[in-house]
């Protein structure tokens, strides 16, 4: 879990998650969004990956990239819980 903080602690990893979040995108389309180079634009889809935060599958020779839902789910909950936000609680009569 420690990789997945360090992973979105980058404004632009934060940023191609959320372009990841309305659909899976190649690797080249990610790029097209940021005026960065494609070595680090392919750096960051690393640091990513070895979060386990998107996964790639090769189309042809594209990469393509998608959000790790089940990853990004226990995430969220370990961020949650670090900042003490509870679950939702059955009320008690």
């Amino acid at each position: 879990m420690n990789a997945a903080f360090k992973a979105v602690a980058d404004a632009t990893r934060r940023r191609i998650l959320q372009l990841l979040r309305d659909r899976d995108l190649a690797a080249g389309d990610i790029a097209a969004e940021f005026d960065i180079s494609w070595p680090s634009i392919s750096h960051h889809l690393k640091v990513l990956r070895e979060a386990d935060l998107v996964l790639v599958e090769r189309q042809g020779q594209e990469l393509i990239y998608s959000l790790n839902t089940t990853v990004l789910q226990e995430f969220a909950a370990a961020l949650l819980a670090l900042l003490g936000v509870r679950g939702e609680e059955s009320d008690e009569v």
